[in-house]
């Protein structure tokens, strides 16, 4: 296939990337390298698809770039992961989030409407769940109390792209992403942060008593998840959760990541922030069902994979003299 993967210099494009390319599809990715943190780590996370692959520079809010790009003829689908992330950060430029991750979005699904590219996969997050307590959460619960403008803009794409499907025929593949890790990770991402913290010997700040939990989810798995979306998704639209199954407390984590770098960790303890969730936990049923999605990677082996990975990368960010 040859396909469009936007944000493909961000922590999980950057895998998606290189899946696509080492299974043989032919892929040209597009970042517009948002300075929400060092460009030089995306340029690292492009190390071998600048080889491998096209890699342009331009961002989804600009249609007249989407048109030039798809006008080339000949793609098959696109998977649409740029957009800006985090919850807290969204509460500072809510404005922000919704041009980029809803228009974004529509400029992107009405650019592919116009040059015929029929199929869309759209990064969809955890976060519509909002302070949801049915747990697992579950594809086909209500989702219409999201706790941040994140939520509200990850929520606007789905709907944007169900309401497109109906009325244009277009074929859109919501995926909820739950708490994406691994080598990459973006370094404000609770895990990166916490490990380095760790390694560093300083204090871990955990935002409440602790026992708020996430369902992690290993990179490799999200990809597995991903690219199954593209070979195995229904046409029309449809939404899956991509998760790890398996949540896990905060201060939980910290002592597994603790312990994944040989590290005692030392936490301090802050009130809970606007914006976060108690909980997040995926019901992977339907993934299981009509992708053959099946996490493998399980938090302690992750963890590990993770801490070799971040040695290295700070071994080569400061090699020895």
């Amino acid at each position: 296939m040859k396909l469009l993967v936007t944000g493909i210099a961000g922590f999980i494009g950057s895998h998606v990337g290189e899946r696509l390319v080492r299974r043989g599809d032919t892929v040209v990715g597009l970042d517009n390298f948002d300075p929400f943190y060092d460009r030089a780590i995306k340029e690292r996370n492009l190390a071998f698809l600048r080889e491998h692959a096209e890699v342009l520079e331009g961002d989804v809010t600009d249609r007249a770039c989407l048109d030039r790009l798809l006008a080339r003829g000949g793609f098959d689908a696109v998977v649409h992961l740029a957009a800006l992330a985090g919850v807290r950060p969204s509460l500072r430029a809510p404005w922000r989030y919704n041009l980029v991750n809803v228009v974004g979005t529509s400029h992107v699904a009405e650019s592919m409407l116009a040059h015929g590219v029929g199929r869309l996969v759209f990064a969809s997050s955890s976060s519509v769940y909002g302070n949801n307590t049915l747990v697992p959460y579950e594809e086909s619960q209500r989702v219409d109390a999201p706790a941040s403008p994140y939520a509200v803009s990850k929520r606007a794409g789905e709907l944007l792209l169900d309401t497109m499907t109906a009325l244009f025929g277009l074929t859109a593949t919501c995926l909820r992403y739950f708490t994406v890790y691994g080598p990459r990770q973006r370094p404000e991402m609770a895990i990166h942060k916490f490990a380095r913290l760790i390694l560093r010997g300083e204090p871990v700040t955990v935002y409440g008593d602790g026992t708020s939990s996430r369902d992690y989810t290993y990179v490799d798995d999200i990809v597995d998840g991903t690219v199954a979306a593209l070979d195995r998704a229904p046409s029309g639209f449809s939404i899956f959760n991509l998760g790890g199954t398996r949540p896990v407390a905060l201060a939980e984590l910290v002592a597994r990541v603790g312990k994944a770098l040989h590290v005692e960790p030392s936490l301090v303890h802050e009130p809970s922030q606007p914006g976060d969730v108690a909980h997040t936990w995926a019901n992977t049923a339907r993934a299981e069902r009509e992708l053959g999605y099946v996490p493998q990677v399980g938090l302690e082996e992750g963890l590990a994979r993770f801490a070799e990975w971040l040695r290295r990368d700070e071994a080569a960010q400061d090699p020895p003299r």
